[in-house]
């Protein structure tokens, strides 16, 4: 899971940033070890047919929709005849339809054309990034819908893949996702994509700034994911008892009003 792809990035995004170098080297990587990269939407359909995936399969993702993925991660994608899969925040992208919420230097709907021309899948991410399990059920169908409807109205397709804002979800939220027609979804999890997880939560890792060349050989072969992530998981359950606290509050204050 990649966000920007930046040499200079703002404070916002850069821990969660590669720098365009970083990034050619681990598509390097991939390739000398013999990674075969396929969309989110290829994955899904191999585990729902049973057909058999290739040797070595991995998904490249980025979310949100930085200009850095056009301007740095295109030419080292097609370098080695990469397909990779992006998220977008329809509300964050420059264009008729921007927010002012997009974080950094975010990609034009003719960028986005130009990368799903070249062999990238282009998901939802939601419309305004949101925590979609926290928002009220009219917000979310709306995220979720007006997000879909923009990128098909622009494409010309339909999104079949999304991506939870945050890598947030909930049993409501998944349910949603699936009756909005988008065929399966990514969260974060920080572990390995696994068939029995589900079309609805497969998990991805993050890769980051401080990730160096060591560590992402070693997440990329599936060693050592757990103690890579600790730190993560652990930040992640304590902030998930939150958000249900916070979302119980809602509810009761919904109910009282």
């Amino acid at each position: 899971m990649y966000h920007a792809v930046a040499t200079d990035p703002n404070e916002a995004t850069r821990a969660l940033s590669v720098t365009p170098e970083a990034f050619a080297e681990q598509m390097a990587v991939l390739a000398d070890r013999g990674f075969t990269p396929v969309t989110t939407a290829g994955l899904a359909a191999c585990w729902r047919s049973g057909r058999a995936l290739p040797e070595r399969p991995v998904l490249i993702t980025f979310d949100d929709g930085y200009e850095g993925v056009h301007r740095h991660a295109l030419p080292a994608l097609a370098k080695h005849g990469f397909p990779a899969t992006l998220f977008v925040s329809t509300g964050w992208l420059s264009g008729p339809y921007d927010t002012g919420g997009g974080l950094d230097t975010m990609l034009d709907w003719d960028q986005v054309r130009e990368l799903a021309a070249a062999g990238v899948e282009i998901g939802g991410h939601s419309h305004s990034h949101p925590q979609l399990d926290q928002v009220s059920e009219a917000t979310l169908r709306f995220e979720l819908i007006h997000c879909k409807e923009i990128v098909s109205d622009q494409l010309g397709a339909v999104p079949a893949s999304f991506a939870y804002p945050y890598g947030y979800s909930s049993r409501r939220v998944r349910q949603a996702v699936r009756e909005t027609g988008y065929a399966q979804a990514l969260a974060v999890g920080n572990g390995l994509a696994r068939r029995a997880q589900g079309p609805y939560a497969l998990r991805r890792v993050t890769v980051r700034r401080s990730t160096d060349t060591e560590e992402f050989e070693r997440v990329v072969e599936g060693r050592a994911i757990a103690r890579t992530f600790a730190g993560d998981r652990a930040l992640t359950r304590g902030y998930a008892v939150v958000r249900r606290v916070r979302q119980a509050r809602r509810l009761v204050s919904r109910s009282m009003g």
